[in-house]
């Protein structure tokens, strides 16, 4: 009887995500959510199965209605939250016209207005300000701001400055009512609010395709990429010994030879600094130095 018990433990270890990387090394998992769930029920379900001592979170929320690529952080990787955040993102996004939403996709009250344009539409790019929909996860006052709406309390949030680096239609249905854009844009673009002013239209659906270097089609819920490999876009310092003893305690080294990488689009990146021992902290050029931002060790 224990052997089957020994057995059924195993087992369930087995399917926990991570069982390749220990969670306390920390890493990413990429996670293909799908649609009707929030991204704070897929954290909470990585927490369970990792356990509730096991610091997890993610890197940019998806709304319920939304699918696609969601960065969830595990350990160490909680750390490097606003640097994976800032990433760019691509998406494909379907307008249905005639429409109008309250809350900018399915989810809303849905109105039809009837008016559907006809022919090649003028798609925004480059800098665009922009208003996130009031039914958001931007805090006013502490409080989200979805929350305040679904209360009945008006919220008018301010503009914001994003940036389309592509906004292309790669589909329409043959009335027109409908179309599928691909889109890459900055973090903090609201795809909804991109959507809502082609006109009366609104998301119907949402599907992250990446998040800088990281694609959905790796997504893989049960595997921890490890921190340093998903981590590996960032240009790198390779520390001496005494340069890692410093920078292990947050002090400044000298910026020297960096590696190349490709940069994501629009970012300016951190610079890893490793050493015999691997990740040792993440740094911002300073003059002809290399500050730590944030210890990984």
């Amino acid at each position: 009887m224990a052997s089957e018990r020994e057995a059924a433990g195993r087992a369930r270890r087995e399917r926990r995500p991570g069982a390749e990387v220990p969670p306390a090394t920390g890493g990413v998992i990429l996670y293909d959510k799908p649609a009707g769930v929030t991204s704070h029920d897929v954290v909470a379900r990585v927490r369970r199965l990792l356990g509730r001592r096991v610091k997890v979170g993610h890197a940019g929320t998806l709304d319920p209605f939304a699918t696609g690529l969601l960065l969830i952080l595990v350990g160490r990787a909680t750390r490097v939250q606003r640097f994976l955040m800032a990433l760019p993102k691509r998406y494909e996004a379907t307008a249905r016209f005639g429409f109008v939403s309250s809350t900018g996709d399915p989810e809303g009250e849905i109105v039809e207005t009837g008016r559907v344009p006809l022919g090649a539409l003028p798609l925004p790019h480059g800098r665009v300000r922009q208003r996130p929909p009031a039914h958001s996860a931007v805090k006013v006052g502490g409080r989200r701001a979805y929350e305040l709406a679904r209360a009945g309390e008006a919220v008018e949030l301010p503009e914001r400055e994003v940036l389309v680096y592509r906004f292309e239609e790669l589909w329409r249905s043959a009335d027109g009512a409908r179309r599928r854009f691909a889109i890459e844009c900055s973090s903090g673009t609201y795809v909804r609010s991109l959507i809502a002013g082609l006109g009366d239209a609104y998301c119907e659906s949402l599907r992250r395709i990446a998040i800088g270097p990281f694609a959905v089609a790796a997504a893989d819920p049960d595997r921890i990429v490890p921190l340093e490999r998903a981590l590996a876009f960032l240009p790198e310092r390779r520390l001496t010994s005494e340069e890692a003893r410093l920078a292990a305690h947050g002090a400044p080294v000298p910026a020297g030879a960096l590696e190349r990488t490709e940069a994501p689009t629009g970012v300016q990146r951190p610079v890893r600094l490793t050493g015999d021992d691997g990740l040792i902290a993440l740094a911002q050029r300073d003059g002809e130095l290399l500050r730590p931002l944030v210890g990984l060790r």
